[in-house]
C-alpha cells in the first residue's frame, strides 16, 4: 500500500497531495548534466536530492521509472557556441570523446555520493530522430516557423491561442527579451525576441551536425528533454525535476514544446531544488568564490581548513530542505562531519546491541511515535532535515541504552527490531548514507568483530582480565574501540 505524500508543485506554487496518473506507478524525469566539463557541486546537490526523492518513492511502495538525461548536444553558450563543441576544441578531442570522458566522471561522482542510477539515462545525440519528429509536429500545428534553415517556436502565437507561457517561472512575455539563451548570433532571424530555437542550421565550422528536413544542423537545447521524456514516459507523466535555474527558459520552453506538439503539458508536478552558496554568496569562478567536489575531498581550497569525506559532505547536503538554499562554510561542514559520525555510531550500536532480557516495554510507545513522526516528515514534501532530527532523537535514546542510563529491558524486542530496521531504511535505503569505515568490507568486519567480542566475553567470564584487556588494547591500536556496557559490548572505528 503506497503512502500518502504531499509535494510542493512549482507550477501551482502550493503543496498538493500527490496522485499518480497510474495508481502505484510513477514516471519521473530529471534534467541531467551537460557533459562538457567536470560535474560541479551544485549538480551534486540537485542529483542527491532527487536520488533521495526516488529512493523514498520506492520505499513508499511505488514502482518508479526514473529517467535522467545526458545533454551532449545543443546547449549553447551566450556567444552561440555549443558547449560540447567548445569542450572538444579546448581539449582537442572529438565531441563524443568529451561526452564520454565527462559522462564517466559524472557517473563516478554519483557512485562516490552513493546515488542510485536512474532507470533510463538517454543521451540527446541518441534521440535526434525523435527531436526532428517533435519539431515537425510543432510546425504542423502552426506553433513554429522556418527561417534560413532554422526552426523557431512562435511564442506570441502560442500565447495568442490561449496557452499559458510563463506560468512556471512567473514571467510575462515582455520580460523575455534576449533571455532564452539560444544562438544569439541568429537573434535577427526570430520574429520575436521571446521565440526560441527548435532546430538550428549549422555554420560551416560547427562540428556537431545532423541532416534534417530543413537543414544540416542540430537541435535546440530545450527540445531534447521534451522528446526524450515523451518517448520514455508518455505525453503526460507524473514528476519533472531539476535545479531552480532551469525554470526559465528550459522548463518553460519544455512546457510550450509539449503543448505545441500534442496539446498536453508534459508533467503534473514540477519539483525544483534551490541553489548552493559558498560563504553566503553565489558561486562564481570569475570571483574565485567556488569549490569543487574534488577540492572538498582533498582539502585543497582556501575556503576550507581540512578535507571532508564524501559521506560527511552528503550529510551536510541533507541539512537543508531541497527547496531551500544551502550555504557551504567550513564551520557548517565541520558540524556536519560531527553529526554524521554521531548518527553512524548510533546506527552501529543499534545494529550490534541485541537485548535478550524480558522487556517491560515502557519506552515502546515513545519510540514508535518518533518513528511515525520521521516518516510523516518525509511524506510532507520530502522534509529530510526534520526526518533527520527524529533520527537524532532515537540516536540519543540508543546511546542512553548503551551507557546504561536507560535499561535495554525497557523496550520490547519487536519495537527494538522495528527501530533497528527504521534506522537502516532511512539512513541506508532512503538517505543513501554509508558507514565510511565499512563501505568496502562491512559485512566481513561486522562478522569478525562480533566473533572477537564473543570470544572476549568468554575470556572475561573466566576472569582472565589480562587477556581481555590485551584484546581491547590491541584493537584500540588498530583504531577500533570497544565499549563495555551493562547490556554487552559494542564497537566503533575511530
Amino acid at each position: 500500500m503506497s503512502r500518502s505524500i504531499t509535494i510542493y508543485n512549482s507550477l501551482s506554487r502550493e503543496k498538493e497531495t500527490f496522485k499518480p496518473i497510474v495508481e502505484g506507478r510513477i514516471g519521473m524525469y530529471v534534467c541531467g548534466p551537460t557533459v562538457y566539463n567536470d560535474v560541479h557541486l551544485g549538480n551534486c546537490r540537485t542529483f542527491t536530492s532527487f536520488d533521495i526523492i526516488y529512493r523514498y518513492l520506492l520505499y513508499a511502495g511505488f514502482k518508479v521509472r526514473y529517467v535522467r538525461n545526458i545533454t551532449d548536444v545543443g546547449h549553447l553558450l551566450d556567444n552561440g557556441e555549443d558547449r560540447m563543441a567548445k569542450g572538444a576544441r579546448l581539449e582537442q578531442l572529438e565531441p563524443m570523446e568529451v561526452s564520454q570522458k565527462y559522462t564517466n566522471g559524472f557517473h563516478e561522482m554519483m557512485k562516490i555520493f552513493n546515488n542510485l542510477s536512474p532507470s533510463i539515462e538517454p543521451r540527446a545525440t541518441g534521440h535526434i530522430i525523435e527531436q526532428i519528429k517533435m519539431t515537425e509536429d510543432i510546425l504542423s500545428r502552426g506553433f513554429a516557423y522556418l527561417k534560413n534553415g532554422s526552426v523557431y517556436f512562435d511564442t506570441p502565437k502560442f500565447i495568442k491561442e490561449g496557452y499559458p507561457y510563463g506560468q512556471l517561472s512567473g514571467r510575462i512575455v515582455e520580460e523575455l527579451v534576449a533571455e532564452s539563451r539560444d544562438n544569439l548570433k541568429n537573434q535577427d532571424e526570430k520574429n520575436h525576441p521571446a521565440d526560441f530555437a527548435l532546430w538550428i542550421k549549422a555554420s560551416e565550422e560547427h562540428i556537431m551536425r545532423w541532416e534534417s528536413p530543413w537543414s544540416i544542423g542540430f537541435p535546440g537545447w530545450h527540445l531534447e528533454c521534451s522528446a526524450m521524456s515523451t518517448k520514455y514516459l508518455g505525453e503526460t507523466f507524473d514528476i519533472h525535476g531539476g535545479g531552480n535555474d532551469l525554470k526559465f527558459p528550459h522548463h518553460e520552453n519544455e512546457i510550450a514544446q509539449s503543448m505545441g506538439s500534442c496539446g498536453h503539458p508534459p508533467a503534473n508536478y514540477w519539483l525544483h531544488t534551490n541553489m548552493l552558496l559558498l560563504n553566503g554568496k553565489k558561486m562564481s569562478k570569475s570571483d574565485g568564490n567556488t569549490i569543487s567536489p574534488q577540492e572538498l575531498f582533498s582539502g585543497n581550497s582556501e575556503h576550507i581548513s581540512k578535507a571532508y569525506s564524501p559521506m560527511a559532505i552528503k550529510f551536510f547536503m541533507l541539512q537543508a530542505h531541497y527547496r531551500s538554499p544551502l550555504d557551504i562554510t567550513d564551520e557548517a561542514l565541520q558540524a556536519a562531519e560531527k553529526g554524521y559520525k554521531r548518527l553512524m555510531d548510533a546506527f552501529n550500536l543499534v545494529t550490534n546491541l541485541n537485548p535478550d532480557l524480558p522487556a517491560s516495554g515502557v519506552r515502546d510507545q515513545e519510540i514508535l511515535s518518533i518513528i511515525d513522526q520521521s516518516l510523516m516528515y518525509m511524506d510532507d514534501d520530502f522534509n529530510v532535515p526534520n526526518a533527520l532530527a527524529s533520527l537524532f532523537e532515537l540516536a540519543t535514546m540508543i546511546n542512553s541504552f548503551n551507557d546504561g542510563h536507560i535499561k535495554l529491558n525497557e523496550i520490547g524486542l519487536d519495537v527494538w527490531r522495528n527501530m533497528k530496521n527504521h534506522f537502516k531504511v532511512l539512513i541506508s535505503d532512503v538517505f543513501g548514507l554509508q558507514d565510511e569505515h565499512s563501505i568496502e568490507d562491512g559485512s566481513t568486519t561486522n562478522g569478525l568483530m562480533n566473533l572477537i567480542i564473543d570470544l572476549r566475553k568468554d575470556i572475561r567470564e573466566r576472569k582472565d582480565w589480562a587477556s581481555a584487556d590485551k584484546i581491547r588494547d590491541s584493537l584500540l591500536a588498530l583504531g577500533i574501540q570497544l565499549k563495555d556496557g551493562k547490556d554487552g559490548t559494542s564497537w566503533k572505528k575511530n
